[in-house]
């Protein structure tokens, strides 16, 4: 049963999913008053309770104390209220790398009781355009160097009605900065409702749809107050690193909410490459990494050339498994733990992991204090130990996409199914097998094979084609493509740079296919259907 809510708009909570259609909600241990506004609970509480003059974000060269976030975020919620006309409930898209200035606009955009939207700089018109009308978003607060696209969406939508350009440097000198700058460092946030929507997490699953996930204000602390602390014990003295995009909710909870939540500093980089990581790791003497395996085997590669990341006192690895050779390198190399683990956007962030003391190479470890998990067949009943099966978990968060009949599937019987075929050992460990649908998850993300089909097939080179993934040592998968060439086109180097120049162009760049073979006619089914198992296997 939900509580009170504080949104005027009301979209968000109307598109909640049926009672019936959602998960199990575990909350013993997890308990929070009615009213609750995440952004107050990591800027002003952290101020009250004496954390003002610690520093709280470092990026783009300069350093923010928790009292200088407050006094930030506040401003800017007064601007987007005031000047802006923002209300409870209305959703607002966030367009920007990771630096604080976005932090400071997720926070304030928090504290005035509206749904945020994070999503990432590598996106284009197209994916924007999606990603704006499924939430009916009014307004976008965007980078002023990632204006273009955002700009081309508003002209596209006919719900974005509203840009506003904020500065990603340091400098602070653009319009929603200069709105800022002229109003009050006090602000009384909205008296949200810990079920009020806080949070859209956009993912595009195997199929390509966007899909959006939604997530509560006691969502956002909860995996604070159940990962960051019972696994990683975060204390005020660390100081958090890493890649993940603030878009993903692996990266937003990682670099943002944890070292908030418990005091702690969190250092942003807009570029955050394995070199840049490395760098910044020996400049701050950072203790906590978050990234994917690709980036931990060149950071191993890294401290053979001399790099220092002894400060280090976990390595956090999600995003794809963990390769044990990866694990047993790192442990031997740095003597410090490597911790897997396995979270999702659907479930806001990691649910099962190892822990200090006991992981183990090619183990996910075993659910969270409040989480429960278990391998079951397609019935749902469960299986022997030592037996693959889908992976089916339900703990104080769960799966709530908006206005989408896919919640049937990704819960039954109310347990979230993840779409993992996981195995569980005689002693309650959990080890990952494979995914259960075709993703392609390359370097940590995720991505769909038919989406980048559909971006190859609006080429007019490309008659017919088949997206697979395939293994690859750096990478965990790379997106490679089976090609089809219409007739009058060759298949040469040129053709294949200028295809995966047209995938780059029209959609993230990262989807864009690494590999391209051309052939003469893809496998298919007597109903048309194309057989990518047969791709996989070199048919």
């Amino acid at each position: 049963m939900l509580g009170p809510t504080a949104h005027v708009d009301t979209f968000c909570r109307d598109n909640l999913p049926a009672e019936d259609d959602q998960p199990v909600y575990l909350l013993d241990g997890f308990r929070y008053p009615d009213h609750l506004n995440a952004a107050v609970e990591l800027t002003d509480a952290m101020v009250a309770k004496g954390f003002g003059d610690h520093v709280a974000l470092i990026g783009n060269g300069r350093q923010r104390t928790y009292k200088e976030l407050t006094d930030w975020t506040n401003r800017i919620a007064n601007a987007l209220v005031e000047d802006y006309k923002v209300k409870p409930g209305n959703r607002v898209l966030i367009r920007s790398a990771n630096n604080p200035a976005k932090v400071a606009c997720w926070l304030a955009a928090t504290k005035i009781g509206a749904v945020v939207v994070n999503t990432m700089p590598m996106l284009r018109e197209k994916e924007l355009t999606q990603t704006v009308d499924k939430a009916e978003i009014e307004f976008a607060l965007c980078d002023t160097r990632m204006m273009d696209e955002m700009m081309s969406c508003a002209n596209r939508s006919r719900y974005l009605k509203t840009v506003i350009g904020f500065d990603g440097t340091a400098n602070h000198d653009a319009e929603l900065d200069r709105a800022a700058l002229s109003k009050s460092v006090k602000y009384e946030a909205v008296k949200t409702g810990r079920d009020d929507v806080a949070l859209l997490g956009f993912t595009s699953g195997s199929t390509g749809v966007p899909k959006a996930t939604m997530h509560f204000h006691r969502d956002l602390l909860i995996i604070a107050d159940a990962y960051a602390k019972e696994v990683l014990s975060v204390t005020p003295e660390d100081v958090f690193v890493g890649s993940p995009p603030l878009a993903f909710t692996f990266g937003l909870g990682g670099l943002a909410i944890f070292p908030l939540r418990f005091g702690a500093t969190a250092v942003l980089l807009e570029n955050a490459s394995p070199p840049n990581l490395i760098e910044i790791i020996q400049k701050h003497r950072a203790t906590i990494c978050f990234t994917a395996p690709t980036a931990y085997r060149a950071m191993l590669r890294a401290m053979e050339a001399g790099a220092d990341l002894s400060s280090l006192r976990c390595a956090v690895s999600a995003g794809e498994t963990l390769p044990a050779p990866v694990f047993e390198e790192w442990v031997k190399k740095t003597g410090k733990p490597i911790l897997d683990g396995i979270g999702g956007t659907e479930m806001l962030h990691i649910y099962i992991s190892n822990r200090f003391g006991e992981a183990k190479a090619a183990c996910t470890g075993r659910p969270l204090t409040g989480y429960e998990a278990r391998v079951v067949d397609d019935e749902m009943n469960e299986v022997p130990r030592g037996t693959p099966g889908h992976l089916a978990v339900r703990g104080p968060v769960g799966c709530r996409y908006m206005a989408d009949d896919r919640q049937k599937k990704f819960v039954r019987d109310g347990w979230n199914l993840p779409g993992d075929t996981f195995v569980q050992d005689e002693d309650g460990y959990f080890h990952f097998a494979a995914r259960s649908d075709d993703m392609i998850v390359s370097s940590g993300y995720n991505i769909a094979g038919p989406e980048v089909e559909a971006a190859l097939l609006s080429h007019p080179a490309v008659l017919e084609c088949g997206v697979i993934g395939v293994p690859d040592e750096d990478r965990g998968h790379i997106v490679e493509a089976h090609v089809v060439l219409a007739p009058g086109y060759e298949a040469s180097p040129v053709m294949v740079k200028e295809l995966q120049d047209h995938v780059k162009n029209t959609v993230a760049p990262y989807k864009y296919p690494r590999s391209v073979k051309f052939i003469a006619a893809l496998p298919k089914t007597e109903s048309g259907k194309v057989q990518r198992f047969r791709l996989k296997a070199g048919a």
